[in-house]
């Protein structure tokens, strides 16, 4: 990549992070460093075919939209990894009432950029920032081709931690489904408790006090533990953040020549905080 900046040095600006803070991080950094009307992001995989740029090019265009996503009609992932895609859609659908489809190609608008660029926390979801911006988001069918080399850095496990973060970061809808889950093993114990009592008047219980207390301490004992583990994780998130975590840290960085345009607004911020960056060794 320095080579090519050598020899394309007006148009390409090269990043190099302190080390691998993720995706959606990674992209954060890119997105203060981009110039020009559109942003555009893909993998380096080749999954995503650079000639079907100009079909996201031209629906943002024609659609008056801010997003764009490259969509498939046939994946060519894996079966586990189409898996963990699916269950990361489902819960963007699910938090954002949206039925669009989200994937790592998309085209945005530099205003809507703009609006997220300020956004310095860690626990990064772009995808979660840009339905927090804007409606106006489309999508078009693209080529996928097949991995020739390597594998993806995405597992299973990864794709989870990614839409577990997309619930703790953009939703309440955890906690809500805990204290939904608490008022009904409440009802449940009550409705129980009752019954056992009716019992003991009527003398139907051998044993009094058994059942009654095995069903219970199973019933809020495993309630308690959830909803303190759902706590934690938010209240985990929340100090890492409060300590500042870097969203990213640059090791390096080589930047284009080309004057930045200005003439597009950027909206959402009216100070927007400098990128946290390491020393520059070039």
């Amino acid at each position: 990549m320095k080579e090519i900046h050598e020899t394309h040095e007006k148009d390409i600006t090269v990043v190099r992070l302190m080390r691998n803070f993720g995706q959606h991080n990674a992209l954060m950094c890119g997105f203060r460093h981009a110039r020009g009307q559109f942003i555009i992001t893909m993998d380096d995989d080749l999954q995503n075919p650079p000639s079907e740029i100009p079909k996201l090019i031209s629906a943002i265009e024609d659609g008056q939209l801010d997003v764009v996503y490259g969509c498939y009609e046939t994946k060519m992932h894996g079966m586990t990894r189409n898996l963990g895609s699916f269950l990361v859609q489902a819960f963007y659908r699910l938090v954002f009432k949206s039925s669009q489809a989200v994937t790592s190609f998309r085209i945005i608008r530099r205003e809507v950029i703009g609006s997220i660029r300020s956004y310095n926390l860690n626990y990064t979801y772009i995808d979660g920032l840009l339905a927090w911006s804007t409606q106006r988001i489309g999508q078009v069918l693209v080529g996928h081709h097949p991995r020739t080399i390597g594998r993806s850095g995405y597992s299973v496990a990864k794709l989870l931690v990614l839409a577990f973060n997309l619930f703790t970061n953009f939703s309440l809808l955890p906690l809500q489904l805990v204290s939904a889950v608490g008022f009904a093993a409440a009802v449940s114990g009550l409705a129980i408790g009752a019954y056992y009592l009716v019992q003991a008047l009527f003398s139907a219980i051998a044993v009094p006090g058994f059942a009654a207390t095995i069903v219970s301490i199973f019933i809020l004992g495993g309630v308690q533990l959830l909803a303190l583990g759902i706590m934690g994780e938010y209240l985990g998130r929340l100090h890492l953040n409060i300590n500042r975590k870097p969203q990213y840290v640059e090791r390096e960085s080589i930047s284009a020549s080309l004057p930045e345009r200005s003439a597009v607004p950027e909206v959402g911020t009216t100070s927007e905080p400098a990128p946290v960056r390491g020393t520059p060794v070039c």
